[in-house]
């Protein structure tokens, strides 16, 4: 039998064998879980700057996103609705792909110096009503499309995970001379061969397109 019969064997295979080995959520986790954004859902969302966005393919090939702009950059529409603006990124459209294929999608908003998080589950659509759009205009630079996201899910997350992490942490920073530039990681990956002197080049490339954010 080889290592990864062996590895198959010990999986857990059923819901019940799962929760076996695990203690019963509380009758307040299990009720936290709320079907619309509440007064402290909205009030999360508009001081939140930063999300990250979970979706799907038609096969259920998964994939993350982060989203990023000034706080509030997420429109309540109503207590069922967000909006979530597109902006310029690397063209690859996953997320806007995967959601044309698959309405399916998880939500997590980030505020800076918390350690909670607001999870939000739902579907959504790619939209580009330019009524929808008008609003999300920044700097005068308009999006193309959003994200429009029904909400069927929604509740606040402890912050275990965040302490343990120590992500606010001065301390725990990690400098960022510890790894290779982006520019150098990603020309690795795609086994690009070039000298120092294109390395450089590259990097300050990208370094000069990152002071346009808009």
């Amino acid at each position: 039998m080889s290592e990864r019969d062996l590895d198959k064997r010990d999986s857990i295979t059923s819901e019940d064998e799962l929760r076996a080995l695990h203690t019963p959520p509380s009758d307040l986790v299990k009720r936290k879980c709320i079907d619309r954004l509440d007064r402290h859902c909205r009030a999360f969302i508009a001081l939140s700057p930063f999300l990250v966005l979970g979706t799907a393919d038609a096969e259920g090939h998964a994939d993350v996103s982060p989203r990023g702009d000034p706080p509030g950059f997420v429109k309540v529409l109503d207590d069922k609705t967000l909006l979530i603006p597109d902006r310029p990124g690397n063209n690859l459209l996953d997320s806007l792909s995967n959601i044309v294929a698959n309405p399916e999608v998880g939500l997590l908003f980030v505020i800076p110096g918390f350690d909670e998080t607001l999870r939000v589950n739902g579907t959504a659509e790619v939209v580009r009503d330019p009524a929808l759009l008008a609003p999300l205009v920044i700097e005068g630079k308009a999006v193309k499309v959003a994200i429009r996201v029904t909400v069927r899910e929604v509740y606040l997350h402890c912050a275990k995970s965040f302490r343990r992490a120590r992500l606010w942490d001065p301390a725990a920073r990690v400098p960022r001379a510890t790894l290779p530039s982006l520019a150098k990681m990603v020309m690795d990956m795609a086994a690009m061969k070039v000298d120092e002197a294109a390395a450089q080049a590259i990097d300050h490339r990208v370094e000069e397109s990152m002071k346009k954010l808009y």
